[in-house]
């Protein structure tokens, strides 16, 4: 029945009659595998590949990492060449007598029990190869099975770039079953020695031009085995690049508070070009770091740098504006006081007659009637108010404060105001001297703050 069973399953097939002879070879060499020596090794009758070797199996993981290939942050990849070692007992085989291990050949694996091994983080994975692929399948004395491959793995890595460059990316591998339960299969981590043929120590720390790449085995009770991959930045190129940069930036704007205010295009082409700078410095820091969910460590800075020269060239335009009514609207204020004051001195439109001859007030005669001389003193005044004629309505007149107490209040406000303009606006007034010592302060505690805040933030998700 078998016999006409088989070739029948093996023509609906795809490979057809090809796949159907392979799989006939394969079963008729399964009594008898032969090993390096070129003898033969017999499997067990009642063996069965298809039955683990016992009730809860331990498989034993261990990865030699022979180089970092590299890392992909935009694809959030990491590519490993390894030795990747597998064992477990097999009660079931032996290995004959006088003899301490046997190695088999790869081809023969499909017919003994092998642990369906799952790694959850791969993408993908390759075998070495040169003149054949780097694999082994021994069987020691001990009844110990032991499966080695050399290859090249990408594992995937969820990665988060909050941090960035103070970031650190701690990477799961995790080493399972896929169709054994825990109390059938269990994987647990073993440290493996070098490969055969390498020269040189197991590494567990690698330094690549950006990255400083460690692994650690997880010790810690899981379902799998676990390998964490911690990566972390070296930060020498990027405080030459960004940092100190930036910092220069900011130190040189606090310059333009040393520059006399009257020299516009010097001052103004030292803030504006430092601005500038900045700006085209955040826009290529962020083109060429890794996109993240929030603002990133080093766009804080840049930023923060951006509004430090902001805020130098706000307070340039506080100090134009402050000279510039020192010397023209403060003027123009005093100009209108005085012709209040001189409105004062007029008598009442609405006085009777009995009134008017008992007030007394000067000025020239004219047909028998007295005209009121304002005494106006800058030329200025007398033009704009030779055309016009002050009316009990006048705008000047409503300006005038009605109470003892609101005259006061509105007064203490605008000394207020002038003492502020004038504090502002003089050439070499105070505003730029505590400007040259408030900038440097805050930039100083800013610093302070953001260093140890981010630095301790790393520090945490390195430990973590």
């Amino acid at each position: 029945m078998w016999t006409l069973l088989v070739p029948l399953l093996a023509l609906l097939a795809p490979g057809g009659w090809a796949s159907f002879t392979a799989s006939k070879e394969l079963l008729e060499c399964a009594s008898q595998i032969l090993y390096m020596d070129q003898h033969a090794y017999d499997l067990p009758h009642n063996y069965s590949r298809n039955i683990p070797p016992a009730k809860n199996t331990t498989v034993y993981v261990g990865v030699n990492v022979n180089r970092v290939s590299g890392v992909d942050e935009n694809k959030e990849e990491i590519t490993l060449d390894v030795f990747l070692q597998v064992s477990w007992e097999e009660p079931r085989l032996k290995v004959p007598a006088g003899k301490p291990l046997i190695d088999l050949p790869w081809e023969f694996r499909q017919l003994i029990w092998m642990p369906d091994l799952y790694i959850w983080q791969l993408q993908t994975m390759r075998i070495l190869s040169v003149l054949q692929e780097m694999a082994s399948l021994r069987l020691y004395s001990n009844h110990t099975v032991s499966v080695s491959i050399g290859a090249t793995i990408t594992i995937k890595c969820q990665m988060d770039f909050v941090l960035y460059p103070l970031d650190v990316q701690n990477c799961a591998i995790d080493f399972s079953s896929y169709k054994y339960t825990t109390e059938d299969v269990r994987f647990e981590w073993r440290e493996v020695g070098t490969w055969l043929g390498v020269v040189g120590e197991q590494r567990n720390h690698f330094r690549l031009p950006k990255y400083v790449v460690q692994f650690v085995t997880d010790k810690s009770e899981h379902s799998a085995a676990r390998l964490q991959i911690k990566l972390s930045r070296e930060l020498r190129s990027y405080l030459l690049e960004s940092y100190l940069p930036s910092s220069l930036f900011v130190i040189i704007s606090w310059g333009s508070f040393c520059v006399i205010p009257e020299i516009v295009p010097g001052r103004m082409v030292l803030l504006v070009t430092t601005l500038l700078s900045l700006v085209t410095m955040f826009d290529t820091v962020s083109t060429n770091s890794p996109d993240a969910l929030e603002l990133k460590c080093i766009e804080v800075w840049l930023i923060s740098c951006t509004l430090f020269v902001f805020l130098a060239l706000l307070e340039y335009f506080v100090v134009l504006f402050g000279i510039r009514y020192d010397k023209s609207w403060s003027k123009r204020r005093q100009d209108l006081r005085r012709a209040a004051s001189a409105v004062q001195l007029a008598p009442p439109l609405h006085m009777n007659h009995a009134q008017r001859l008992s007030t007394p007030v000067t000025g020239t005669p004219q047909g028998g009637v007295f005209t009121p001389q304002l005494s106006v003193e800058d030329e200025g005044l007398k033009q704009q108010f030779s055309h016009q004629t002050i009316q009990r309505d006048s705008p000047i007149l409503e300006t005038l404060p009605t109470s003892r107490m609101s005259s006061s209040f509105f007064s203490r406000i605008g000394e207020i105001i002038d003492s502020g303009v004038m504090f502002c606006g003089a050439q070499h007034g105070a505003l730029d001297r505590y400007a040259l010592i408030v900038f440097p302060m805050c930039f100083v505690l800013f610093t302070i703050i953001y260093w140890t805040t981010y630095l301790s933030e790393a520090h945490r998700a390195m430990h973590k």
